[in-house]
């Protein structure tokens, strides 16, 4: 086991770059909600032995590259919207999604969990706007309104979910293939 240790820090070193790496993505344009954010939440439930590792890495490299990006828009280091703590609500509940591909990983199964992260960040989201009565009236109305309105950019949210969960994963997969001996938990 002793001889392990230095491998299992090297894949932890991996892992943490990998995450860093993808959040840094965010700073690159894309088209909008293009994003790796609920990627990094379900990798980060699902590489992580320790659940307080499983969301502290993944809302860190968020919370940081917010702050870049606040900073980069002119808004000020903390230059947050209004719908942010339910951002973070939907990201926490993905990496309790990805608590769910613990030594249980397929194609199938990341991409069925992976589709389910994206419903429920824009399910989550779209409802948060609609309840902030800014842009759409607080009725049944508006609420389809908003939706309706959120439409068009879901699919941007599933592609780019699908595409940095695929980066992902596939990345560990081959360096526990090629890289580190298969170390199921960090």
């Amino acid at each position: 086991m002793a001889q392990n240790v230095p491998i299992m820090h090297k894949k932890i070193v991996f892992i943490l770059s990998l995450i860093g790496v993808i959040a840094l993505s965010r700073l690159l344009p894309h088209p909008p909600n293009f994003t790796p954010v609920a990627a990094m939440a379900l990798f980060g439930g699902a590489v992580f032995s320790s659940k307080k590792m499983a969301f502290l890495v993944p809302l860190g490299a968020m919370f940081l590259s917010d702050m870049v990006i606040g900073w980069m828009s002119g808004a000020g280091v903390f230059g947050f919207h209004s719908t942010m703590p339910t951002v973070y609500i939907a990201l926490c509940l993905t990496v309790c999604l990805g608590f769910l591909l613990k030594d249980r990983r397929s194609v199938v199964r990341v991409s069925g969990v992976s589709f389910s992260a994206s419903v429920l960040f824009f399910v989550m989201t779209n409802f948060a706007v609609w309840a902030e009565g800014v842009y759409y009236l607080k009725n049944w109305s508006g609420l389809v309104t908003c939706f309706v309105a959120a439409i068009p950019f879901f699919h941007y949210t599933l592609l780019g979910d699908l595409c940095y969960v695929t980066v992902m994963f596939g990345a560990l997969v081959l360096a526990e293939k090629w890289v580190f001996p298969k170390i199921t938990a960090v």
